[in-house]
């Protein structure tokens, strides 16, 4: 407990400065200084105050700014934290119609789009709890097998201890599975005016096509300077590392 409330005591002036600094670059917004805005959003930022309303203020103040690549780096940072906030996604909208590339994304097919699509639902984490839930129901479920001598009870109860083991079986394969989706998930976007899809991590290598700001790539792979992409339509290339920024925190 003493050391909660010194970790509190402790925190409470960064919070403080968090809010008032936030507070300063909504007042800067609404007065149309997009640029003090910004750079105020972004040392909040710097400051490890990571939340989705800050990257939502900050990608507008660029969009206000005509900067196409870092308002829907934010936007698409704050989609992150709050996947279902409807303001994010309409101004991310807006955002993307500003970028030059028009990248359909292909359809996904298959089992393993399917699977991903389903433990996507939830995070592993939640997966991992729920195979916790269903093992206590197993241990449970193997009591009432053990200490109730009626034969039809204990068929009951068997049949249940299995569901429930089967369940948890499930449940920890699909935590593994997510796990897995989620690190390998590593999105990004292009940072610079334009850039050629390299065939091989080279710069002599061939060109794949020409990219502009603000388009969405997936990181594949790291080779020295270089990343390996691929693009929502399944064009994969490479890119060098200075050009593109993760969106992973």
């Amino acid at each position: 407990m003493k050391i909660s409330v010194f970790v509190l005591i402790a925190l409470f002036p960064i919070l403080v400065w968090s809010q008032a600094s936030f507070d300063k670059a909504n007042e800067l917004y609404k007065q149309d200084k997009f640029e003090e805005a910004a750079q105020l959003y972004e040392e909040i930022l710097e400051g490890g105050q990571h939340s989705a309303e800050v990257y939502f203020n900050l990608g507008n103040a660029y969009y206000k700014l005509n900067k196409v690549a870092p308002a829907i780096y934010n936007y698409e940072r704050a989609l992150l934290l709050e996947p279902n906030n409807k303001d994010v996604q309409t101004n991310l909208k807006f955002a993307q119609n500003m970028t030059i590339d028009e990248i359909k994304e292909a359809p996904k097919v298959g089992f393993r789009n399917w699977l991903s699509g389903f433990t996507s639902v939830y995070h592993y984490d939640v997966w991992a709890k729920i195979a916790v839930g269903f093992s206590v129901m197993c241990l449970l479920g193997f009591a009432g097998f053990y200490f109730i001598h009626r034969i039809s009870l204990k068929r009951i109860f068997f049949a249940l201890m299995v569901v429930f083991l089967l369940g948890s079986v499930m449940s920890i394969m699909l935590s593994v599975f997510e796990k897995n989706r989620a690190e390998s998930y590593n999105p990004a976007i292009i940072f610079s005016e334009n850039v050629n899809l390299k065939s091989e991590p080279r710069s002599i290598s061939d060109n794949v096509i020409t990219l502009h700001e603000g388009t969405k790539v997936y990181i594949q792979e790291s080779v020295d300077d270089w990343f390996r992409v691929e693009l929502p339509d399944g064009t994969q290339g490479w890119l060098e590392k200075e050009t593109i920024r993760s969106l992973k925190f």
